[in-house]
């Protein structure tokens, strides 16, 4: 009994953590209807800003902790109420979701360029101390100031939580706003100051989470908060997002779970390896396909739901003929610009930037694909790239297959997979269905990326010379780029396609209304499974294209961050458009190579950049790129009409 708690004990300060996050989760959900990935971002915030004031600036624990929990935690969720969520219709489930990814992404990017690349140790403990050992369970299981600060704390919350939403008037005013933001107000309560209170009580427990986790932890990183969030959403969907207790109790049995099954299983067996960092990840799907509460998640309950505009059209669809022939001309003589100066003058180490960018271009043309046109938000397009670089790897060493071919294979490969994804989520929508893509990256990403049978370890596997053929083995020559430019051609050229016909428009209308496009006769289980499956193999064509280009395939190149990031980059261009995937696979590798030349500070700014554009997706939808192309176009076609009417000819009257 006494060697179980030893191992158990040391669970309490990660299970109280997830507790407080999950519970944070529901309460966000329940008072504002919107599920905040952006928590993450938020504890590490706290958590971050509190050792720094400690270790760094010198401030008193308790100072520190005003500061960065009261002051901090309730504060930054203020602004993201005021100035991002507060302006999303409450049907936007997209827009939800991608603005907390941008939150998740931009938040720890942009603390290392305010502070630097710190690296923050030993952050104290809240309440007691780390290093007194307080009592004893049994009779050698020690119990010190870590453990206890997370209980105490834990509790705490949970009290002060359920006594306010049960037991006042603000928290039935909380729950009936996450209903029906515009209802509440004409029943003449001031909505905007119930749901703000939500978003400062949610921050403020995202801060202490972060927190009481510290101390647990050799260094403060970001990484670790990820993990948080995950075990947290875990916790937090076997609650269907509503009871705070069952979520409560949920984090924490995943916290010592965790660090018991550490304790008792050989570090060389694949239960501890592959299994055992899976389980918060085995716990989400469970939740997923087991608990009922989760497909109706995106049912909208508002009734002024529909008064919400819909979004623009392309730009391309409603410009002037005189213009649209303009811009197809421009298109075509940058491309051919393009081309003429990679093969002559660009310097080869630009030249390798931009074919890394061709690579990308293609596999974020399967979230247009996906996304923009059929609605559907996956998290794990990053990990079908890497399904599709492992299987042309494995092929080209064990079978001496030509590594392109294999990468073909393993397009179909990453095809399948999307599909069978796309299967075991049918019954889920929005919110539901990027949950289930992100514990199937989290999965991929813990335990079947880093086995040795599939990747050969952390190291990856080197692509050899003779596996590739056509003098490819020297990425930085012009025979990858023509391939590249190719195999970019094609894709976007079929993607343009599948747009444009019956296909298309079946996904179109499935975008547009799942119910009204099921009304007209559209299988829509089919549609899923074919969109997804079509994204998948695009995804797997630019991963092996990816790795042709860097050398080597690597479980570190289709890390599930990746594919959070991935989303949000595309969206900042245009999630709709072809030439907008196009766009986002080379601005980032240009903005990634600008930021070289800048201090090491700022060198992460690119997905500050990124998610600060992704922000505005609830307000343009379209993109910031496609949003600036109509202006312009509005511009033009001003101008245009300026001309024909003072060159027009003066209408005279009769004599």
């Amino acid at each position: 009994m006494e060697q179980l708690l030893g191992f158990a004990i040391p669970g309490v300060p990660y299970g109280c953590a997830y507790a407080i996050f999950a519970v944070g989760l529901c309460l966000t959900y329940q008072t504002t209807g919107v599920f905040n990935f952006g928590y993450g971002g938020q504890a590490y915030a706290s958590a971050y800003v509190f050792t720094w004031l400690t270790q760094v600036r010198g401030w008193s624990t308790w100072g520190a902790f005003v500061f960065s929990v009261v002051v901090l935690g309730p504060g930054l969720g203020l602004l993201l109420d005021r100035f991002l969520f507060r302006r999303i219709p409450s049907t936007n489930t997209t827009a939800k979701i991608v603005t907390g990814l941008s939150l998740l992404v931009g938040i720890p990017s942009l603390l290392s360029v305010l502070f630097g690349n710190r690296n923050l140790v030993g952050a104290p403990s809240i309440g007691f101390d780390p290093n007194t050992v307080y009592f004893h369970l049994g009779s050698d299981v020690p119990v010190n100031g870590i453990y206890l600060s997370a209980v105490v704390g834990t509790v705490a919350m949970l009290v002060v939580l359920v006594v306010l939403l049960r037991g006042t008037r603000l928290g039935l005013e909380m729950r009936a706003a996450a209903e029906s933001r515009r209802l509440v107000q004409l029943d003449g309560v001031n909505a905007d100051r119930v749901t703000a209170t939500a978003w400062a009580i949610s921050g403020l427990m995202a801060g202490l989470a972060g927190v009481l986790l510290a101390p647990a932890e050799a260094t403060v990183q970001s990484q670790d908060y990820i993990t948080l969030m995950v075990a947290a959403i875990a916790a937090a969907a076997w609650a269907a997002l509503r009871s705070m207790p069952v979520a409560a109790v949920v984090g924490v049995f995943i916290g010592v779970v965790s660090l018991t099954a550490q304790g008792y299983l050989p570090t060389s067996s694949l239960w501890y390896s592959a299994v055992l960092p899976a389980l918060p990840f085995i716990v989400l799907v469970g939740a997923l396909v087991f608990v009922p509460g989760l497909r109706r998640l995106d049912e909208s309950k508002d009734p002024l739901s529909s008064v919400d505009p819909p979004p623009p059209p392309p730009t391309a669809d409603i410009r002037t003929p005189q213009i649209d022939r303009f811009v197809r001309a421009g298109w075509w003589l940058a491309l051919l610009a393009f081309v003429v100066s990679m093969l002559t003058w660009i310097p080869s180490g630009w030249e390798t930037v931009l074919n890394q960018g061709l690579a990308y271009s293609v596999i974020f043309l399967s979230i247009t694909l996906l996304t923009g046109t059929a609605g559907q938000l996956s998290l794990a397009q990053a990990t079908l790239a890497g399904v599709a670089a492992f299987t042309a790897a494995q092929l080209a060493l064990h079978f001496g297959l030509n590594f392109l071919v294999g990468g073909l294979v393993g397009a179909l490969a990453a095809a399948c997979v999307a599909a069978v994804l796309a299967v075991g989520s049918l019954r889920l929508r929005g919110l539901g269905l990027a949950l289930m893509t992100l514990a199937a990256a989290l999965l991929f990403d813990v335990a079947v990326f880093p086995a040795h049978a599939v990747s050969g370890g952390t190291g990856g596997v080197t692509i050899e010379r003779r596996w590739l053929g056509f003098d490819l083995a020297a990425p930085n020559g012009h025979s990858y780029f023509v391939l590249a430019v190719i195999v970019l051609f094609l894709c976007a050229g079929g993607v343009s396609l599948v747009q444009r016909g019956t296909v298309g428009r079946f996904l179109a209308a499935m975008r547009g209304s799942e119910t009204g496009a099921a009304g007209i006769g559209v299988n829509l289980p089919w549609q899923r499974i074919l969109a997804f499956a079509l994204a998948g193999a695009l995804a797997g064509v630019g991963g092996t294209l990816l790795v042709v280009q860097e050398t080597v395939v690597a479980p570190a190149q289709f890390d599930y961050q990746l594919s959070l990031a991935f989303v949000v980059i595309v969206v900042t261009t245009g999630v709709g458009t072809v030439e907008g995937a196009i766009q986002a696979g080379m601005g980032l590798v240009v903005v990634q190579e600008l930021l070289q030349y800048a201090p090491q500070r700022f060198q992460g700014l690119t997905f500050v950049l990124f998610a600060a554009g992704a922000l505005t997706y609830a307000a343009h939808p379209e993109g910031m790129v496609e949003l600036e192309k109509r202006r312009w176009t509005a511009r033009a076609e001003r101008a245009l009409a300026r001309r024909a009417r003072s060159t027009a000819p003066a209408v005279t009257g009769r004599p």
